[in-house]
């Protein structure tokens, strides 16, 4: 396979766009390509990541998207994988660019749900459940994530503080980031005073419904052998599943696919997790943060509550976790939030990511995951 490299990478500012998702899409998308220094119409693929597109009442959006680029010739995929679908597009890109099928493919991930209520929009994600098993029966993502924090505190007694830092952690870090949809700090007593979601998750432990977009330039090093941006080094690209449904599985504290994922991961790269200098999980959830450490192989199961709350995953500690705010701060446009950790990949080795800047990074990985874990995407970068 060919070395595949991240040129370029462009988010708007998550939360509530003024703009349609197309329009705001093709904006960021735009964004990219001047970051990277490449003309439309040197892309030979888009791939356009969008899970609740029918809340604007649009499909078949690649090839509007790509008519507003002035690329109408260029051929697009939409790819949903729920919460994991533009990671799982980038992944798709990667093949096509490694592979020789493409020199230059264009990742674009978006999200516009604010047009929306609070209730329909809840009953929207709940869709990518398991719509007769689970959602038919109320189970929301809050209700079934809640199970599994359930589980896990029973397991291994993690506690409302762990639970707690994992999101004093991630708002302090959104503070720093102008992309991010909640730009505040919280302390430990806001936490504790919220109110309970689905217990034991309060209102701080779960992420936001979020607007937003994320563009990523995928070219090949032999393509491009001199880059306007401090490339990203695609040494692994993997993605995993595992069954759909909560109840049939075996273990309510861990997600199977990431750790199928990860394992592949680091086979291909070469790297172990003592060789990653900072991570963007997926925390729709502090219990996913948490989980996610676990089952990634950063610390031990039941021990990642208390490494947070020690701050080895501050943006200045031993492991830095979510620089950007994660999902639970930063926020969580569906389709657009795979592609943004992988902005502020690309932001933190261009020197672009000021306050919240992590020093001398050398690698990075981010983990996605689709719906409660049964889609996995996880990608391993590094410098030239």
């Amino acid at each position: 396979m060919r070395e595949t490299w991240v040129v370029g990478a462009a988010s708007s500012r998550y939360g509530k766009m003024p703009d349609t998702g197309r329009e705001t899409a093709t904006r960021v998308a735009l964004e990219a390509l001047d970051r990277a220094g490449i003309d439309p119409k040197a892309v030979g693929h888009t791939f356009v990541a969008n899970a609740f597109g029918f809340t604007e009442r649009q499909a078949h959006i690649g090839p509007l998207i790509n008519s507003a680029l002035g690329i109408p010739d260029v051929p697009s995929l939409t790819v949903e994988s729920a919460c994991s679908s533009s990671s799982a597009a980038l992944h798709e890109a990667f093949v096509h660019v490694a592979g020789g099928f493409l020199d230059v493919a264009l990742v674009i991930g978006f999200e516009k749900l604010s047009q929306i209520d609070t209730l329909e929009a809840t009953s929207d994600f709940a869709l990518a459940a398991d719509y007769p098993y689970e959602t038919l029966n109320g189970a929301t993502f809050p209700g079934l994530y809640a199970t599994i924090a359930s589980a896990h505190q029973k397991r291994y007694g993690t506690t409302s503080a762990e639970l707690g830092a994992v999101a004093i952690k991630n708002h302090a870090n959104a503070a720093r980031n102008p992309h991010a949809q909640f730009q505040k700090e919280i302390s430990l007593e806001k936490y504790l005073a919220s109110p309970i979601i689905a217990s034991p998750l309060r209102l701080y432990d779960c992420c936001p419904f979020s607007d937003g977009a994320a563009a990523l330039v995928v070219a090949a090093k032999d393509a491009l052998p001199s880059p306007s941006t401090e490339p990203l080094v695609i040494r692994a690209s993997v993605r995993s599943g595992s069954l759909g449904d909560v109840h049939d599985r075996a273990d309510l504290t861990s997600l199977p696919a990431t750790k199928t994922a990860a394992a592949a991961a680091f086979r291909a790269s070469g790297l172990t997790a003592a060789g990653i200098d900072f991570l963007e999980v997926h925390d729709c959830f502090t219990i996913a943060e948490l989980i996610a450490l676990e089952d990634l192989g950063f610390f031990p199961a039941g021990s990642a509550g208390r490494a947070t709350v020690e701050g080895l995953t501050a943006r200045d500690g031993k492991l830095p976790v979510n620089p950007s705010g994660g999902l639970k701060a930063k926020g969580h446009p569906v389709g657009a939030t795979g592609a943004g950790q992988i902005v502020e990949v690309f932001e933190q080795f261009n020197g672009l990511a000021g306050t919240r800047q992590v020093p001398k990074a050398e690698t990075a990985l981010t983990h996605n995951v689709g719906a409660t874990g049964s889609s996995c995407s996880v990608h391993i970068f590094s410098r030239r």
